[in-house]
Order: C-alpha cells, then sequence, then structure tokens
C-alpha cells in the first residue's frame, strides 16, 4: 500500500517538523498578543495559561494548565497553583501559598504565606471540590481552608487556622476549627485603633 507520503514524495519528518514548527508559532502569537507578567527565576507555566495586565509572578512558582490571572495581581515565590484555577484581579499572594486544583479566587483577596486550599475531603478521591474565595477577602498566615468552603465577601481568616465550613461575608474568623470571633466592623475598629497607636510612636 502506497502511503501518502510517497504520494507527495515528501518524507514523514518533513510533516513532523511542520507540526511542531506551526505549534511554536502559535506560541509565539499567544505570547506577543497576551500581556506577558514580570517573571522570576525558575517559574514553571503550564499549557493555556493566561495572565492579566501588570501582574508579577515570583520565584519559583509553578502554576499548573488552563489556569487565569487577573490583572495587577502579585504572587509570591514558591507558591504552588494548580489547573484550572481562576484568580481575580488585584490579588496578593504571598510566599509558599498552596492553591489546589479548581480553586476560584475573586478580586482584592490577600493571602498571607504559608497557607493552603485543598480541594479532595477524602483523599485519594477523583471527585474535587474546591474551595470559593469570594472578594475582599483576608486570609492570615497558615491558614488551612478544606475541601468545598466558600469564604464570603469582606471576610477575615485569623492567622493558624482549620476554615472547616462557610464564612459569611463580613465575619472574622479564628482558631482549630475556625469559628466566629467578631464581626468585620468591630476587626476594621481595632486595626484602625492599633495603626493610630503605632503612628504616635513614630
Amino acid at each position: 500500500m502506497t502511503s501518502t507520503f510517497s504520494l507527495l514524495n515528501l518524507p514523514a519528518p518533513f510533516f513532523n517538523r511542520r507540526s511542531k514548527f506551526l505549534n511554536y508559532l502559535n506560541i509565539e502569537i499567544q505570547r506577543i498578543i497576551m500581556p506577558q507578567p514580570k517573571m522570576g527565576k525558575g517559574v514553571i507555566v503550564g499549557a493555556n495559561v493566561q495572565f492579566g495586565k501588570e501582574v508579577i509572578i515570583w520565584n519559583y512558582v509553578v502554576i499548573g494548565d488552563n489556569t487565569k490571572i487577573g490583572d495587577g495581581t502579585c504572587i509570591g515565590s514558591f507558591c504552588d497553583i494548580g489547573k484550572n484555577v481562576i484568580i481575580g484581579k488585584n490579588c496578593n499572594i504571598q510566599a509558599h501559598v498552596t492553591i489546589s486544583n479548581e480553586c476560584v479566587i475573586g478580586n482584592n483577596v490577600f493571602i498571607a504565606p504559608n497557607s493552603s486550599l485543598l480541594n479532595d475531603k477524602y483523599p485519594k478521591s477523583s471527585f474535587l471540590t474546591a474551595p470559593i474565595v469570594k472578594d475582599n477577602v483576608t486570609i492570615g498566615g497558615g491558614v488551612t481552608v478544606l475541601p468545598g468552603v466558600v469564604l464570603g465577601e469582606n471576610s477575615v481568616i485569623g492567622g493558624g487556622s482549620v476554615v472547616t465550613k462557610d464564612v459569611p461575608p463580613r465575619k472574622v474568623i479564628a482558631g482549630v476549627p475556625a469559628k466566629e470571633v467578631m464581626t468585620k466592623e468591630e476587626y476594621e475598629a481595632k486595626r484602625e485603633k492599633f495603626i493610630r497607636s503605632r503612628q504616635k510612636r513614630r
């Protein structure tokens, strides 16, 4: 049986090279058209990752396939961001944060170092239920958010907490397991009082 390559009088390697070139060309077109982040060293970016404008990625970050990162977001060093993750605009994700596959993070979210957002309730299962972090959430250092948890808008999670259930909007929680300790209004009043006291010492 005569192959198509023989009929065209072209060797099979020609088509392999052409396919590789077209793939390279597609990647280069995307690189030129789409905004490119400022990246540190040792960053690994998966396939089809989309970056907004003015994104900053620090050193040794891993970003999985099909993840989207919004305008003005900063990712700290040694973060591990999974596949199919959505991160909104103007987020500040500090060093050593783990964001599991399929997590959704809103706009203006702050995540302090060494926090983890988990997605597998009964490891190792094939059914992932990633957390959802809504807009303007603040997550302290060393926090663990368990699978399927929803953090409501403007909520605050105290450092070292383990979040086992949904958090209503504008609530401040802390502890293991995390429980409500105050409202966002009370938190903001305490923060303002602290800032004023520090400014007087200068």
